[in-house]
């Protein structure tokens, strides 16, 4: 099974029509009696320029942005593998973007 951790990019397989695309994991890797389930934002390569988009620049990656408006969970079982780590800066204003989306930040 799959080891994820916050700040790791995966490939990730999120069915039939999304096919498989790279994936910043957000929430913390589940206890041994809890779901095994993951938390991401998607990586894109369609962006529409909004504030909830934050721009990457990593190796493995195409050049696009992780969409916090596109927040998916899922069962570990649909990591595939393990591209890399984000920066924690960049994982940082991932996070700010999720927080305004989600009206987490108190403005």
């Amino acid at each position: 099974m799959a080891t994820d951790r916050r700040g790791q990019v995966w490939l990730v397989d999120l069915g039939y029509v999304a096919k498989t695309r790279p994936a910043l994991v957000v929430s913390v890797p589940p206890l041994d009696d809890e779901r095994a389930l993951v938390t991401i934002v998607p990586h894109t390569t369609s962006s529409r320029g909004t504030r909830f988009e934050v721009a990457s620049k990593e190796r493995y990656l195409k050049a696009g942005v992780f969409d916090a408006q596109n927040l998916v969970t899922i069962p570990q079982a649909k990591l595939i593998r393990r591209l890399g780590n984000l920066s924690d800066k960049t994982v940082t204003e991932v996070l700010k973007a999720m927080e305004a989306w989600l009206g987490l930040s108190g403005s």
